[in-house]
């Protein structure tokens, strides 16, 4: 299933940004967490790839299970 999504710009004197928000059913399908860091990939000029810090999965696949 897709998730449309506008690309925003804003213009300032002296720069641009440009902006594109994940919507929210997406984020939390990927378990992002705040302040994360992701890198983007251009693979051509139809995708983009957005990976994740592979180090940052690695110590979450083996942090101890706590039980309640």
């Amino acid at each position: 299933m897709g998730y449309p999504t506008k690309i925003q710009l804003i213009k300032r004197a002296k720069s641009e940004q440009w902006y594109i928000n994940l919507p929210s059913a997406v984020a939390q399908a990927m378990e992002f967490e705040r302040g994360e860091v992701v890198e983007w990939l251009i693979e051509d000029k139809q995708k983009m790839i957005l990976k994740r810090d592979e180090s940052k999965l690695s110590a979450e696949k083996k942090k101890p299970q706590t039980n309640p």
